[in-house]
């Protein structure tokens, strides 16, 4: 989500290149169909480890290999910063690789602009694990407090990118759509049914709001006439169990959708509730309404792109921090637990236009 913006600014730069993106499987569907984009090149990575698969998977990944070196790119751009993205930077023999400069020391870098700041040194810093050393052109880091879709843009300086607004549009296939429409029918939901979609899930688990959160407000959405949707990964299925029992007649489609099934369902939504997670991205390229609940991560840097009024959070010392494991936190994970669920309802009212009715939040969605 946030190297959609660079894409298309890559495409105004070079409007004749043929420009690909290496990307997983599983993701490549959010991309494949954007204008901007000449191809997807495939890294099946999930197939290392499945048993049975991991020596097919390692041939497939030569043949990778061959194929990126094959296609004589002129210039590769690694926005991941990692061993591994540095790896296929490497093997494309390129002759210019951009990256991120190495990690800057973060005391020289805070500025006083912002009120939260991630004061541990866990948070993004610059390339990690040495893969500044596979790049010919570095990207400067003047400062931390920054956007990420802002920070990746900085390669805009060394590529001559024009000045318009980064554009976030995500392009999605029919087919996806359908898929979508398919689903909800089968969980009874009408097409003309205004609909409230719930992503209870991250990978972190600090990150984590609670189930009786989201259940509660699941219960306040099915009151008022809507249809709720909780939806994620197979990994998040306990959880959305546990959201759809406390709160009957929500429809739980986790682990039956892919992320481009995931975003034409938000796109379907009349709003979306999620933590920090993917789906919040997804929710704000689409330029859909949606709420998110934040604890142990900044906002200012990661949050939804310039939608401040779409987080919600409580004020505390130790938040952020960006603790990722539960264990890791002596406060009983109170920036997630303190947020209520009549919190995130007022916000969605709010944001929402204060609708009172679904007839009402539809035509406030649909008003100029």
């Amino acid at each position: 989500m946030h190297t959609i913006p660079v894409l298309v600014k890559l495409r105004a730069r070079y409007p004749r290149a043929r420009i690909d993106w290496l990307i997983t499987p599983e993701n490549a569907e959010i991309v494949r169909c954007h204008p901007a984009l000449s191809n997807v090149v495939l890294f099946a990575r999930r197939d290392f480890s499945q048993r049975g698969r991991r020596w097919r998977a390692m041939l497939e990944f030569l043949d990778l290999l061959k194929q990126i070196r094959r296609a004589k790119y002129d210039l590769v751009i690694d926005m991941h910063g990692q061993v591994r993205s540095a790896f296929f930077v490497l093997i494309s023999g390129a002759r210019v690789r951009i990256g991120f400069d190495r990690p800057v020391k973060r005391t020289l870098t805070i500025s006083t602009e912002h009120d939260l700041k991630n004061v541990p040194s866990h948070g993004w810093r610059g390339a990690r694990e040495g893969s500044w050393i596979a790049y010919t052109h570095h990207i400067p880091i003047p400062t931390l407090d920054v956007h990420a879709i802002d920070r990746y843009l900085w390669v805009g300086k060394l590529l001559g990118f024009d000045d318009n607004p980064p554009d976030l549009t995500i392009h999605l296939s029919s087919g996806t759509v359908r898929n979508i429409e398919r689903l909800l029918k089968e969980k009874g939901v009408d097409a003309a049914q205004p609909l409230v979609v719930l992503v209870p899930g991250t990978i972190w688990e600090t990150k984590h709001w609670t189930i009786e959160g989201f259940a509660g407000v699941a219960r306040h959405f099915l009151r008022e006439g809507f249809a709720v949707a909780l939806a994620g990964t197979k990994r998040d299925q306990p959880r959305c169990r546990q959201i759809a029992a406390a709160a009957p007649g929500a429809c739980d489609l986790s682990g039956k959708t892919t992320p481009a099934d995931l975003a034409a369902l938000i796109r379907r939504a009349e709003v979306a509730v999620t933590n920090d997670s993917g789906s919040m991205h997804v929710a704000a390229s689409l330029g859909k309404p949606m709420v998110s609940v934040f604890g142990p991560t900044n906002p200012v840097h990661i949050g939804p792109y310039e939608r401040p009024e779409s987080v919600v959070r409580v004020d505390l010392p130790c938040s952020p921090c960006n603790y990722r494991r539960l264990s890791q936190c002596p406060f009983d994970h109170a920036c997630m637990k303190q947020v209520t669920s009549a919190m995130v309802v007022e916000r969605v009212r709010k944001i929402l236009g204060s609708a009172k009715s679904p007839a009402e939040a539809a035509n406030c969605l649909s008003s100029p």
